[in-house]
């Protein structure tokens, strides 16, 4: 993007300073924003991206500090007022209705209204319409949104923002489930924002977007307003320095060579119709095989069938040399298999429960006998796997809602490992984590392979799974295209076996 520099300041906050209980969650905090722009914010987890969004938006009110929009002070306005002024935000959890129409969404608490009071449906499809072609893209103003893909939700949620009068808008995390043709929309629709001259906020943990798509980035750490830059002037590894505050080395599995264990699982010949088609592979102890593709290509689907979540029309799985029906998540977990689901927040944790009953979740039943369960026993092996894992929060006691993203990753993983599994699945394990609590994923991956744990990683982002498989295999409209070794391959091959052959757009469907 090539926004211009001259362009007048929309947005003006100087000095934000935030403090929670003696915790100081933004300090002296700077921002500007010009319109017509993409101006990225990043930062670790914790670095205060979330406290100067709610800053803005008005859902916090900052200890000192001003907010100006169009030269107006907004310092001390509610929401409404904010919203009023021009600002919208999109959340990476959508907020959206899903029984309701993108119609009713788009309005939803803002409906116009005819002069008898009664709602006036025929100008909000009319509106929802136009504001769909403002964003360049067409699709059914009265479809339900929970029979529509997330590209075209998260669509809707954008109608949404704009269907408020909304110059300046924030998108946190957009990106998060989306690849391939997603992120082309999402990028074409960006673009044609600023074009209109709507400035934008742009959150996003996947740094490489931040070229793709930023005119500035702002760096924060620890609460601390850091730099701002014009993209074009900084590269990755100076924008990383400058988040954690420290050269983050590449991760690298150098065990890559060590000697596997006896074989744990092994597909042969798995079709789901429609979905998977003619699966085989297998996994061994202490074996990291990483399953890379674009979206759609069926690894979720995989996870579900080996996890017993999906039921398969033909082919075998064998489980420590036994032939096995998997005919449930329950008797997965019985023989030893456990999944780190994609989506965290919505199947991985209660967020409002404690890190040590979230890590107990999967351990009530079988430790529970004539009805009593054994509390004790229980949680002191949660409070080891917590402690091994380093979570960092005061009191395991506390709230899961509390924590960082990679943290509540932590917790997930606690509460997958409390089972003994011998085989841990794990989809897009760092999604919406930051770079430094990245490693440390991957050095809990690289300590369960040493403990001769076999792990199964799904990930859309080739350098992640480059750096952390011994195998890679390479899935595409539900098939395996392909395996390689990721000491001799490239990003290119990875790409190039992900991306469907014409004939292959037939022959198997499915969403992943």
């Amino acid at each position: 993007m090539a926004a211009d520099t001259t362009a007048p300041v929309i947005l003006q906050a100087s000095g934000l300073t935030k403090r929670y209980a003696g915790v100081t969650a933004l300090a002296g905090v700077d921002f500007d924003l010009r319109e017509g722009e993409v101006h990225c914010l990043v930062g670790e987890n914790g670095a205060g991206k979330s406290t100067l969004i709610k800053i803005l938006t008005g859902v916090v009110t900052p200890d000192a500090g001003t907010i100006t929009v169009a030269d107006k002070d907004l310092t001390s306005s509610t929401i409404k007022e904010r919203r009023d002024a021009g600002i919208s935000v999109i959340y990476q959890d959508l907020n959206l209705v899903q029984q309701l129409t993108v119609t009713e969404n788009i309005f939803l608490g803002n409906e116009p209204t005819t002069k008898s009071g009664a709602l006036d449906k025929q100008r909000m499809r009319a509106e929802a319409r136009q504001l769909i072609e403002t964003l360049g893209v067409d699709f059914p103003v009265t479809s339900r949104v929970d029979d529509l893909g997330i590209s075209l939700q998260q669509l809707t949620a954008t109608a949404r923002a704009l269907s408020l009068g909304g110059r300046i808008l924030i998108m946190d995390e957009p990106s998060a489930v989306l690849g391939g043709k997603e992120l082309e929309v999402l990028f074409a629709v960006v673009k044609r924002l600023t074009e209109q001259g709507i400035a934008v906020i742009y959150i996003s943990h996947r740094l490489e977007e931040i070229f793709h798509i930023g005119d500035r980035v702002t760096v924060l750490r620890d609460g601390q307003y850091i730099s701002t830059s014009k993209v074009k002037d900084i590269d990755q590894k100076e924008l990383i320095r400058q988040m954690v505050g420290r050269d983050i080395e590449g991760f690298q599995n150098l065990d890559i060579d060590a000697e596997k264990g006896a074989e744990i699982i092994r597909l042969e010949n798995v079709t789901r119709k429609g979905v998977l088609h003619d699966i085989s592979l297998s996994i061994r102890e202490g074996e990291v095989v990483g399953i890379s593709g674009l979206v759609g290509a069926g690894r979720t689907e995989l996870a579900r069938v080996i996890m017993g979540m999906d039921h398969f029309d033909t082919g075998q799985i064998y489980f420590l040399g036994k032939k096995t029906n998997i005919s449930s998540a329950t008797k997965a977990v019985r023989l030893g298999i456990a999944l780190v689901p994609e989506d965290r927040r919505a199947e991985g944790i209660i967020p409002m429960l404690s890190v040590r009953d979230n890590g107990a979740l999967s351990l009530v039943q079988r430790m529970t006998k004539f009805g009593v369960i054994a509390f004790k026993a229980m949680f002191a092996k949660v409070n080891k796997l917590a402690n091994e894992m380093a979570i960092k929060v005061p009191d395991l006691r506390d709230p899961v809602s509390g924590l960082s993203g990679g943290n509540q990753q932590k917790v997930v993983l606690t509460k997958c490992l409390a089972t003994d599994c011998k085989l841990l699945i794990m989809d897009e394990p760092t999604v919406g984590i930051d770079v430094g609590a990245k490693k440390e994923i991957y050095n809990i991956i690289a300590d369960l392979k040493r403990r001769g744990i076999g792990v199964l990683v799904i990930s859309s982002e080739l350098p992640e799974i480059l750096a952390i498989s011994d195998r890679i295999l390479v899935m595409s409209v539900g098939r395996i295209r392909g395996e390689v070794d990721p000491r001799l391959t490239t990003q290119e091959e990875i790409l190039n076996l992900a991306i469907p052959p014409m004939e292959a757009l037939t022959e198997v469907g499915g969403e992943q």
